[in-house]
Parts: structure tokens; sequence; C-alpha cells
């Protein structure tokens, strides 16, 4: 299994961070600028990495104000999990993003680069939207 992790700190409460990444409907706006075909409820997100993979991912699991767990809602490519935690009190919360992804060597590295990339821009994106 191969990860690809982020981490930042927001200058928010855990439970707004939390509420907004709780949200897929909020998840667009932390994609990166090759993702198209956006589509999504609360629970869903349906998109395309622009010239590599359709996904449809769903959160399997909400810790409240702790961790979301998504994970594909169809087969993909390869198997996945996406999780993002989150520590921290009122003035603070800790966001810690990690892509899982099951790669053999061919997928290794074609995906990498662009698996680290959208890691690295999720939480890039989520810093400059609550902060």
């Amino acid at each position: 299994m191969s990860t690809f992790q982020s981490t930042v700190t927001i200058n928010k409460a855990t439970n707004i961070v939390y509420q907004f990444l709780a949200d897929m409907n909020n998840h667009q706006q932390l994609m990166p600028d090759d993702i198209s075909d956006w589509s999504s409820t609360v629970d869903e997100a349906r998109f395309t990495i622009r010239n590599m993979i359709k996904l449809a991912l769903k959160i399997e699991e909400r810790t409240p104000d702790t961790a979301i767990r998504i994970i594909p809602a169809e087969k993909p490519p390869f198997d996945l999990e996406l999780k993002w935690v989150l520590s921290g009190n009122e003035d603070h919360t800790e966001v810690h993003f990690t892509i899982a992804a099951d790669l053999n060597m061919m997928m290794k590295m074609v995906a990498s680069g662009p698996l680290q990339k959208l890691a690295d821009d999720e939480t890039a994106n989520l810093l400059n939207i609550l902060n």
C-alpha cells in the first residue's frame, strides 16, 4: 500500500473544520485544477482526474470532530482510501490528510506524483478557504 500524506494547521476550531470536511459538496473547492465533471451530495462525490481516471467516492465513516474516512463508491482501478484526521482545540486544528492506494509497480510510476499533488493541493486549499 502506498501512502501520500499532507498536514496543515488551520486557525479555526476543530468542529468548524470537521463540519466543512464532513460534507462532500465542499470537497470540490479542495480539488486541484485537473479535476472535471464534478457532481456531489453530502455523502458522495463523482469526478474525473484529467487524463487519468474517473472516481466515485463516498464517506464511509464520520467520527465527530476527529476523523472522516472516504472510500470508493464504485470499483476503482486500484484500491483506495482517503482519511482526514483532526486534532486541536477552539483556537486551531491540525489536519492530517492521507491517501492510501494499492498500486502495482506500473501504476505507482504513473500515479504517485498526481496522488501526492492531490494530497498537497487539498490541504493547501483547505488552509486557504478556512484561514
